[in-house]
């Protein structure tokens, strides 16, 4: 679901006076509001953790398969000396 049509919460957040001015200008100069600047950056760092979560996921099944195929040949090589 897109923060576009994801249901939405109010919520009131202390932020120092230099982040409000930073985000009024950027929220300007992308012609959105402050609560849309907020939401983006917000979904980015969901983005990115997610990503991480992914490459870390793949990283281990990876390796598990690595091993698994080794294993695999060690097994079938054995097997097959054992035949002859």
């Amino acid at each position: 679901m897109s923060p576009k049509t994801a249901p939405v919460r109010k919520v009131t957040v202390s932020l120092p006076v230099s982040l409000v001015d930073f985000a009024d200008r950027e929220a300007a100069r992308l012609n959105i509001s402050r609560s849309r600047l907020i939401a983006r950056a917000l979904s980015e760092i969901v983005a990115v953790e997610e990503e991480q979560l992914a490459a870390e996921g793949y990283r281990f099944y990876a390796q598990e398969a690595s091993e698994f195929a080794g294993a695999r040949a060690s097994a079938v090589a054995a097997a097959l000396e054992h035949a002859s």
